[in-house]
């Protein structure tokens, strides 16, 4: 069985609490989101409209796309409200020396 691969998205503290901010990582558009405490990676790609997430408003553990509303669970990846019904990738995130790294596949 192989190590998970982490790789280093951004310093923390260039992601205050309520803030959002896409990053590229190993060639996917990951959204790095702050939230209640913690710390999520989705893609920053809608399931429904393939629209950036990253314009869109985040709330508590949900991101929504700018286009036609539909929200996502920050955790899951599972939508929350049509027009979407399938989810968004969700990567799994570790805080190592101040440093955000993400779980690539």
């Amino acid at each position: 069985m192989t190590e998970p691969t982490f790789l280093r998205a951004l310093h923390e503290n260039d992601l205050p609490p309520g803030e959002k901010k896409a990053v590229d990582l190993a060639g996917r558009s990951i959204l790095i989101c702050h939230v209640g405490g913690r710390f999520f990676a989705v893609s920053n790609i809608c399931s429904h409209a393939e629209e950036r997430l990253e314009c869109g408003r985040m709330g508590n553990g949900w991101i929504a796309c700018p286009i036609h509303g539909a929200r996502f669970d920050l955790a899951s990846g599972k939508p929350r409200n049509p027009p979407a019904k399938r989810p968004i990738a969700t990567y799994a995130v570790r805080l190592v020396e101040g440093w955000i790294e993400v779980e690539m596949p």
